[in-house]
């Protein structure tokens, strides 16, 4: 269907702008920040970052609008249940819509002044719950891409459960807890492909 087709093509672009400036976020911006000079570092906060982060919250806004039509559109005329990745990958990408919206852009309003509050404080919820997101990515396109282009042989209902409730009890730390090893980029990065591995040997194995 033609407009099916326009969907995925506009949920794959608005998904690359808004992944393409979370990595922006999380292995440019926040590394230079922590060097930065301070006149530097507070002309970009001024003038830089409010504007990645328009880019970045309403293209998560835009890829979720769409891959929720998606899922419509598929659920119409397949048997979504018979494509468990999938709901592995739309679980992390609803996590990490909510993550922009609920944390990281009204943190971030107040990391960058533009209105009243704790301005540490916000910086770590907002900095742990983009960490989490940058985790959930990999398990994110796994998910997508796996359920059309991967085959793993009779995967329980059992695995699909403990895979989602993996990312649940990650997202519960993203609300409540630490970025541990996380921190670093490479931690993060590392951490990202662990989770993958993870979910790919509980599906393939239990």
């Amino acid at each position: 269907m033609i407009i099916e087709f326009i969907f995925r093509w506009a949920h794959v672009l608005f998904g690359i702008t808004w992944i393409g400036m979370l990595y922006y976020f999380n292995f440019v911006q926040t590394e230079y920040f922590k060097e930065a000079e301070a006149d530097a570092k507070a002309d970009a906060m001024k003038k830089l970052a409010p504007r990645a982060l328009w880019w970045f919250r309403w293209g998560a806004m835009f890829t979720f609008i769409t891959g929720l039509y998606l899922l419509y559109a598929i659920g119409a005329h397949s048997n979504l249940m018979g494509q468990p990745l999938i709901w592995i990958g739309a679980l992390a990408g609803t996590f990490m819509f909510l993550n922009v919206w609920v944390i990281i852009w009204p943190k971030q309003q107040i990391v960058l002044g533009m209105k009243e509050g704790d301005g540490p404080s916000s910086a770590a919820k907002a900095g742990l719950a983009s960490r989490t997101n940058t985790l959930f990515s990999g398990p994110m396109l796994f998910g997508m891409l796996g359920s059309k282009h991967l085959y793993i042989a009779d995967i329980s209902n059992i695995a699909v459960w403990i895979c989602m409730g993996l990312i649940v009890l990650l997202e519960i730390n993203a609300l409540v807890g630490k970025t541990g090893p996380m921190t670093s980029v490479r931690g993060v990065i590392h951490c990202s492909i662990g989770l993958v591995a993870v979910i790919w040997a509980v599906l393939a194995l239990v």
